[in-house]
């Protein structure tokens, strides 16, 4: 590849960015669109047919798509400058409209349960109903675990300026926070949250540790606004939940990512098995480092004593290559999406931190946000991202309904796509130390989602408890930070990070709550399906490319006995995923065992 943009193309999509006219009348013509299909849908009785239903269908299906689109580009228009006040009113005017539209997907709802069984297995059989058989399905008989149509659309329209609310105030506290820290000549400069998280895993521990001070000083700083968020986001949904009658607070995530509890504890449990061997990972850390024992930001830091740069072109090659040799449909997407314009990586101030890939199922397009600064973990969030972006390729031409995928199987695409990456760089390093240093990188991911994940995971089940009985206090927060990571790092760590739950955009996300587990689950599943394409070779693409079609209609149970024949609430298939992780540990330990 030659010279590639290092900002994404938007106006593309929507010429003009927040003052785009085009994109004001695509929300013009989504709230009219919005208003015809409730006045519709309130004008039926008791009884439907079947034309009847496939109107709703259809008018659901379009205006549920462009909802998404129009999400996804405020999204975009937000990360990329924090302090766009227009984007942010239309962001509002958007959650306002998604709100009415939940809304009305009550009535729609109400209307699928209308159909005697004869008539809604009739009309399942035909299209346009036939392709989204799953969805509609689901959606059927999640209503009946829920409030009355009208309790449910009254709970939506006031989450708009409450629930969704409390958590769009992270992007005010971003947008707020000043980080004033030290960079490597030792100067003084003002960094944006995403400049200054690239900074917690410098090379030089000095950089580091004054970063992470900066860093916890500025969270607590902010701590109060924080703590106020997440309570009452946590007390809208215990409510919710209670007066559906709900008793757990995992229903609800484990219903959205289409996978059981016993799936979830089996997962767990192999987790936890693995953790030893990544707790003498850190120990040997410690050592290579010069370090009784990691702090926090010690975790991520490279143990090599010079690591390479990678410039954006170089890794934009490698990763193309890469995965032309698993798939030349992959890397000629991933072409597409650098020379398009489709991912916006320059290192600046004015970005929120962190990566995400958002879809536009109207332009048939994506966009892949992060700050890239020419690390390893860099070029894994590269091709991490890009994997989610394949994901929703190979899914554009099915109906909406058919590509609601859930969170757990979306990570399963991005984290396969990292893997080929990150095995094709260690087996292509000439140099021992750059070859310690790939490998280490790739342990790190198993340390994120069996450890930093799994405290999450832990942190967010007590929090929920321990708001059960009241308002939780910032100090408590804290509290219950420090203990999650301590208990899920197994105790190895010297400094952690208490104010993590205020700092991470995850927690405050209302779209899906408990956004933590199904990363490791999307993890350890893309180790079993890598697993399986290492040794098919070439031709697993194709059914790779199926099973990702598929996401959006099985459940993950479903998902993985089609596809890969295997019980997934059976711990041995996660305990077979976690060994592909520990046998890189054991790797990296044969490879430092004299410098230990």
């Amino acid at each position: 590849m030659g010279k590639l943009p290092l900002r994404w193309d938007l106006d593309s999509l929507y010429e003009g960015g927040s003052e785009s006219s085009a994109f004001a009348r695509m929300l013009e013509q989504l709230q009219t669109d919005i208003r015809a299909l409730a006045d519709s849908l309130n004008a039926s009785g008791e009884e439907v047919t079947a034309s009847q239903l496939t109107d709703w269908t259809i008018q659901a299906q379009s205006i549920m798509a462009r909802l998404r689109e129009a999400d996804s580009f405020a999204g975009c228009l937000m990360a990329e400058n924090v302090t766009d006040r227009r984007a942010i009113s239309l962001n509002d005017r958007i959650k306002n409209l998604v709100a009415d539209f939940e809304g009305l997907m009550t009535r729609y709802d109400e209307a699928l349960g209308k159909a005697d069984d004869a008539l809604w297995t009739g009309w399942l059989a035909e299209e346009p109903a036939s392709p989204v058989a799953f969805y509609l399905n689901e959606r059927r008989e999640l209503a009946k675990e829920k409030l009355p149509p009208e309790q449910e659309a009254l709970a939506g329209d006031l989450a708009v300026n409450g629930y969704h609310g409390w958590g769009e105030l992270y992007n005010t506290i971003v947008s707020l926070a000043r980080f004033e820290a030290a960079d490597e000549t030792g100067e003084k400069r003002v960094y944006s949250a995403g400049q200054l998280d690239n900074l917690l895993s410098h090379g030089d521990r000095a950089v580091r540790a004054s970063a992470f001070d900066v860093w916890e000083k500025e969270w607590t700083r902010q701590e109060d606004l924080c703590a106020d968020a997440l309570n009452r986001l946590a007390g809208f949904r215990l409510k919710l939940y209670e007066r559906r009658g709900w008793d757990s607070v995992l229903k609800e995530p484990l219903q959205m990512n289409r996978m059981s509890e016993a799936t979830l504890q089996a997962m767990w449990q192999a987790v936890e098995e693995g953790k030893p061997a990544l707790v003498e990972y850190l120990k040997r850390k410690a050592k290579l480092l010069g370090l009784e024992q990691l702090d926090w930001h010690d975790v991520e830091a490279p143990i090599a004593k010079s690591v390479r740069k990678v410039g954006y072109e170089e890794a934009a090659s490698f990763i193309e290559e890469q995965f032309a040799g698993f798939s030349p449909d992959l890397a000629e997407f991933t072409k597409m999406a650098f020379e398009k314009g489709w991912i916006e990586a320059e290192d600046r101030s004015g970005k929120r931190p962190g990566g995400f890939c958002t879809s536009l199922p109207v332009s048939g397009e994506t966009r892949i946000f992060m700050t890239y600064s020419g690390t390893a973990s860099n070029v894994s969030t590269l091709a991490h991202e890009l994997g989610h972006a394949y994901h929703q390729h190979v899914m554009k031409d099915l109906p909406p309904f058919a590509q609601e995928y859930a969170m757990n199987v979306a990570e399963t695409a991005s984290t396969f796509a990292e893997m080929i990456v990150s095995d094709s760089a260690v087996r292509a390093a000439q140099d021992p130390e750059e070859k310690l240093s790939l490998i280490e990188d790739k342990i790190q991911r198993s340390v994120a989602f069996f450890m930093n994940i799994h405290a999450r995971f832990l942190f967010e089940t007590r929090f929920y408890d321990r708001r059960r009985q009241g308002l939780v206090s910032a100090a408590e927060l804290s509290e219950l930070m420090e203990k999650a990571q301590r208990e899920a790092f197994g105790g190895v760590l010297g400094e952690v990070h208490p104010h993590f739950w205020a700092s991470k955009l995850h927690f405050y996300l209302t779209d899906v709550p408990f956004y933590n587990f199904p990363y490791t689950f999307g993890f350890l599943f893309s180790s079993g399906i890598y697993a399986r394409a290492a040794a098919e070779g070439p031709a697993f693409a194709e059914r790779y490319v199926n099973l990702l079609r598929d996401t959006a209609s099985l459940t993950v149970e479903e998902l993985a006995e089609k596809h890969l024949g295997v019980r997934l609430d059976d711990v041995a298939f996660w305990r077979e995923a976690v060994a592909i992780s520990v046998k890189d540990v054991e790797q990296f330990l044969e490879m430092t065992a004299d410098q230990a």
